[in-house]
């Protein structure tokens, strides 16, 4: 297994890039089997199908809230004390961080199969795919728990400067999930219900797979001393940085949710087009915001070790590399757009989905940029705690795409609940920008402390 890297040696830009690339292609071949997960549904199970899915997207995202803001927390909490190379306290945090992650993700788990009608219903789903939907969402949850732990673990190899281990699990766990969702599909033709049992399946195995990796990891770190194999004031640092992450990750899955009733009513084939755009939408985000979570790795490790102007110079690097790949997004996108969406949409799929997609592309996509420019100043006011002003750029974006969704959709129907997308990045970028140019973050570097070791 590759060692874990020390962020705050070489050439800061270089160091920054070596380190994000790694998360950039994980996302990318995770987004990848997202993309098949649906087409796959769109092609061989058929529109219905593709909105069943699509009318669920916005409750597992809640749920996923919840992964990835306990993911930023713990990585913030231990890239800062692998930084200052307290390696008593770091294997301490990577154990609790294990046994308190399991607890919570079983309570979630239970809470989202008992729960699935009424969350169904809550986003008022049209009759005709109710029962589909209720059935993926009810399979889909059962899994969190590995979906959980899953993302706990990527936090720990990263904040131990390890980006490639998470990224050859995923493209293990990517390829493979792909290969169940044909066999369940294609060959034992088992519809929605299918591709939810073989995400099942793919995280179970991938969880399994990372759990392993990271104990071995944890017994190569240097041990003079014993750790504690369960800390409360661990837990109590993780709980304290992630709680925000998850509020602001909640607020998001909030406001999608909310964004969804908006769209829900205007029928399944909206619904299906819809599905097809916001999951090339996710791809190329989720991509962006990977290199924000680098960025906040980046960040805490630095800061750490009491180096702030690494940080800065690695931000520079950073925009100047996720807005290059951003351009090229953009262009994929409007140039290819139609190809694109025939892999979730087929030939026979009506003329309303396919415009609907199209539609949502063209408005959202040219503004890919701007938001890389606010998920990387959010990297740096993650990693650095700064988490009250990572809320609030967060928050305004959110607030403003929903009000402005439900206004303009009074007026101009579905594009205008589209055009709030880029409005509201622009704000938010705006403020992110001014948060992290302030230098405020600065301020949160942590005292030193002799190392435990």
């Amino acid at each position: 297994m590759p060692p874990v890297k020390d962020l705050t040696q070489g050439a800061p830009g270089k160091v920054l890039i070596r380190y994000t690339l790694p998360l950039f292609f994980s996302v990318f071949f995770q987004q990848l089997y997202n993309i098949a997960d649906t087409a796959i549904a769109g092609k061989y199970v058929g529109e219905q199908a593709l909105a069943a899915i699509g009318a669920s997207y916005a409750i597992t995202m809640l749920f996923m809230a919840v992964a990835v803001g306990s993911q930023i927390g713990v990585g913030v909490v231990l890239g800062n004390l692998f930084g200052r190379k307290d390696f008593v306290r770091v294997r301490s945090c990577m154990t609790t961080a294990l046994i308190g992650g399991t607890v919570l993700s079983l309570v979630l788990t239970a809470v989202g199969v008992l729960a699935s009608p009424a969350l169904m219903e809550l986003v008022h789903t049209p009759a005709d795919i109710f029962a589909e939907g209720e059935r993926y969402l009810r399979i889909y949850t059962a899994g969190f728990v590995f979906v959980y732990l899953y993302n706990i673990i990527t936090a720990l190899f990263s904040s131990l400067g390890d980006s490639k281990t998470p990224l050859y699990l995923l493209m293990t766990s990517s390829l493979g999930n792909i290969a169940l969702d044909l066999l369940f599909v294609i060959v034992w033709r088992k519809g929605v219900a299918g591709l939810a049992w073989a995400t099942f399946l793919a995280q179970g195995i991938a969880c399994a797979a990372a759990l392993i990796l990271i104990l071995r990891r944890l017994g190569q770190l240097p041990k003079s001393k014993k750790s504690p194999l369960f800390s409360l004031r661990d837990l109590r640092d993780m709980i304290g940085m992630s709680i925000p992450g998850i509020l602001q990750q909640s607020f998001i899955s909030v406001g999608n949710l909310i964004i969804q009733t908006f769209i829900n009513p205007y029928g399944s084939a909206v619904i299906a087009g819809y599905t097809a755009a916001i999951k090339l939408n996710t791809f190329a985000i989720t991509c962006f915001n990977n290199a924000g979570t680098g960025m906040s790795g980046f960040t805490a490790q630095n800061l750490g070790a009491g180096l702030p102007q690494r940080v800065r110079q690695g931000f520079r690097a950073a925009v100047k590399m996720v807005c290059a790949i951003a351009l090229v997004f953009t262009a994929v996108y409007l140039l290819g757009g139609n190809g694109l969406l025939l892999l979730f949409l087929d030939q026979d799929s009506s003329e309303l989905a396919l415009q609907t997609a199209r539609t949502f592309m063209c408005i959202t996509s040219p503004c890919f940029s701007v938001i890389c420019i606010k998920v990387l100043a959010d990297g740096v006011l993650r990693g650095s705690g700064s988490m009250g002003y990572f809320m609030t750029a967060t928050l305004v974006d959110l607030v403003l795409r929903v009000v402005l969704a439900w206004i303009f959709s009074q007026f101009l129907g579905t594009t205008g609940i589209w055009l709030a997308w880029p409005i509201s990045w622009a704000i938010a970028t705006v403020l992110s920008a001014i948060f992290y140019a302030g230098g405020t973050w600065q301020k949160h570097i942590a005292p030193p402390e002799e190392a435990s070791e």
